[in-house]
């Protein structure tokens, strides 16, 4: 459970990082499952050169966009205690989650992801109503590309562009003289609201760097439609605490909890 202190940091300033959050072996479990991906060319290069469309191997931002439908660690994941306990606490009370995507940085040619706020993608009324759940599959260092965010700013709202360096993506300007780098082993985890901006850099050295990150709304202050998936998209959106939560059964056709004690302590 996070202690009242952590929730009153999150609050405050609009993230909130905690280093071991996942054990060894859950972690362990993690970086194989997103080796594993990889390797069957799940992720793809979104990075452009500028012009929004041209992509090189020799610069790449991989992503995988949604994960969950072909991992089952990935898709249980939320249902693990720990997790709806802590998103439960920072957004509550009922929780749903509404995305889950890798990212992983090449050693060396590894591009960040540009600066913007998930609010400008799910738009909110309340952007302390919606959290991300930013894990560190590796060690996410200032060298590597770890994220970055601007604290407290959380309830302005910037303007947002078409990243020319993504083949999706949008960005923002700020000041990134206001920023923190946030460095967490593997396991430690970065919660920040969909208000925060923020950021990954390029990594440069000579490992891979991958994160998982995953989006919880607050089920009272989403949209009208929001849980409605877009024509040709499969793609469920569990409610993970309140009345309507079924530990996956609803949405997936078995019990997660168990199924990521399973995948992660076998």
């Amino acid at each position: 459970m996070l202690t009242e202190e952590q929730v009153k940091e999150f609050r405050q300033n609009g993230f909130l990082a905690v280093d071991g959050f996942f054990d060894d072996r859950e972690t362990a479990a993690l970086q194989a499952d997103v080796k594993r991906l990889r390797e069957h060319g799940y992720l793809r290069n979104i990075h452009t050169l500028g012009d929004g469309e041209t992509h090189t191997e020799s610069a790449q931002n991989l992503q995988m966009c949604p994960a969950a439908f072909c991992s089952t660690l990935i898709r249980s994941l939320p249902f693990c205690p720990k997790v709806t306990n802590a998103v439960s606490a920072l957004i509550g009370p009922e929780v749903a989650n509404n995305l889950d995507q890798i990212f992983l940085k090449p050693a060396r040619i590894g591009k960040g992801t540009g600066w913007h706020q998930d609010n400008a993608y799910f738009k909110i009324r309340d952007p302390l109503k919606g959290t991300a759940m930013w894990i560190a599959i590796d060690d996410a260092t200032a060298a590597n590309g770890t994220m970055r965010v601007v604290p407290r700013r959380f309830m302005d709202t910037f303007v947002h562009e078409r990243d020319p360096n993504s083949d999706h993506h949008i960005h923002c300007q700020v000041d990134e003289a206001d920023a923190t780098t946030v460095e967490l082993s593997a396991g430690g985890v970065l919660f920040f609201c969909y208000g925060t901006p923020h950021a990954t850099g390029d990594n440069t050295t000579t490992s891979d760097r991958a994160g998982l990150a995953y989006h919880f709304i607050n089920v009272a202050d989403a949209p009208d439609g929001f849980f409605t998936p877009r024509k040709g998209q499969q793609r469920a959106s569990p409610y993970l605490t309140g009345p309507r939560a079924s530990n996956g059964i609803n949405e997936y056709g078995e019990p997660m909890r168990e199924a990521w004690e399973q995948a992660t302590h076998r």
